[in-house]
């Protein structure tokens, strides 16, 4: 068996809010990437993060909004948002939002 490696494509976009002192609050990463199985592109949604002191203020939801409006504009033909157990509040704004608990992460940090 011969294992061929190639080069892909993808695309990091960077979203951010802030407060009216222009300090960044919240923050979060849509990459695109393109497989074999599909002419359009799948999102995901990484390292979402709201300032503590401004959680519970919709900032999340607004920025994860943007998020995914840029998904569609972008013909994602899937959007995937991961999320740690210990994070049910973050589960919560996900599935209020529409996202689908759809299966396990496995990771292996190196």
């Amino acid at each position: 068996m011969n294992i061929a490696r190639g080069e892909g494509k993808c695309e990091g976009i960077r979203f951010s809010a802030q407060d009216d002192s222009g300090k960044e609050v919240a923050r979060a990463f849509l990459y695109l990437m393109h497989n074999d199985l599909h002419e359009e592109p799948f999102g995901l949604l990484e390292d979402v993060e709201v300032d503590e002191s401004m959680r519970g203020q919709g900032i999340g939801t607004k920025l994860v909004e943007e998020v995914i409006a840029a998904a569609r504009q972008k013909n994602c033909y899937k959007l995937i948002a991961t999320s740690r157990h210990s994070r049910p509040k973050v589960h919560a704004l996900y599935k209020r939002i529409g996202f689908e608990d759809h299966g396990l992460e496995f990771r292996m940090n190196f």
